[in-house]
């Protein structure tokens, strides 16, 4: 609140001009201090804080039994090889064979590993589709759904995806990887290390289409 003390003055004759009378003005700022520390707590407590935005991974355990390994058709099989420079993506389906294998080039756009996912998964894709259809149009609920969809994913038949990187992969190409096989609907998938002699196959083609080092 503000306080004024008066300072003196005034006119001495009859004759003389009444002066103005001129005062000292003092600002109480206590009330002030309170104000803030209430708006300050408000805004702390009306204010969300940002959650991290994490990507889940989920290993899967480790077998000592080779009895309970699950062998999986190898023609069921895309390999993703990721480079070090962002170009540096390319694909193979089956068996590598250093003979004959042949790494087709591709990109992280809509068009490029997208697509090639896409095109490997469509029969699942189908079935994952129409059964949104039921759940839009409240055919089925929400637990329904999910068991469906765990079972349509995991099928016997479904193809499967295994990306494999090198030490000097980018972490974000990694992610970009992942993130196609979640729209894609592809649930079987495996990171591992490149082996050498697909890095040498992929150093090769990198210097055939002439892409950057």
């Amino acid at each position: 609140m503000a306080e004024i003390i008066d300072g003196g003055g005034g006119g001495g004759g009859k004759h003389q001009k009444k002066k103005a009378k001129k005062g000292n003005v003092h600002l109480d700022m206590t009330p002030m201090v309170d104000l803030a520390f209430l708006l300050l707590t408000f805004f702390i407590l009306a204010t969300s804080l940002s959650k991290p935005k994490t990507m889940e991974i989920i290993y899967p355990k480790e077998v000592e039994d080779t009895d309970e390994t699950t062998k999986v058709d190898d023609a069921l099989a895309t390999t993703v090889l990721v480079g070090e420079e962002d170009e540096h993506v390319f694909y193979y389906t089956g068996v590598f064979k250093p003979d004959s294998t042949v790494l087709i080039h591709t990109d992280y756009s809509k068009e490029g590993i997208r697509k090639v996912l896409l095109d490997r998964n469509k029969r699942i894709n189908d079935q994952v589709t129409a059964l949104k259809e039921q759940l839009t149009n409240k055919i089925i609920n929400d637990t329904t759904y999910q068991v469906a969809y765990s079972k349509i994913v995991g099928d016997s038949l479904a193809p499967f995806v295994i990306v494999k990187t090198i030490p000097t992969s980018k972490f974000r190409n990694v992610v970009n990887v992942m993130d196609e096989l979640n729209i894609t609907n592809i649930k079987k998938r495996a990171i591992i290390d490149m082996g050498d002699s697909e890095n040498i196959a992929m150093r090769q083609r990198i210097v055939e289409l002439g892409l950057k080092k």
